[in-house]
């Protein structure tokens, strides 16, 4: 899968290990160094698990159309469908088969 950033800033920390572990320290560093790895490899959105550890779910709300994985607890990467127009189902839901490229919004506990 793709992976782009919101921000230039945030580029620069996730594409650099030690920019990483200077901005969420050693264990976060390797939690997202461990789920950028997953998305990287993954073909399609729909392909990331939806169970521990990476629990990829849906956002709701103000967050709607945003997708989140766990990181170290209560911290989450949010993320959201990087197409245009956003591949939707007939329902009007997102097609996560058909998301091959994402944007990382943050990392935040949004709780």
């Amino acid at each position: 899968m793709e992976i782009a950033f919101r921000t230039r800033r945030l580029a620069r920390i996730f594409t650099s290990n030690r920019e990483l572990r200077r901005a969420y320290g050693p264990a976060m560093a390797e939690t997202i160094a461990l789920r950028i790895a997953v998305l990287q490899g993954v073909p399609a959105l729909s392909e990331v698990a939806t169970t521990p550890p990476e629990r990829r779910h849906a956002l709701l709300g103000t967050r709607s159309g945003q997708y989140a994985i766990d990181l170290v607890h209560p911290y989450r990467l949010i993320f959201e469908p990087n197409h245009i127009p956003i591949p939707r189902r007939a329902d009007g839901g997102i097609d996560t088969d058909q998301v091959t490229a994402i944007t990382i919004i943050e990392v935040v506990d949004y709780h």
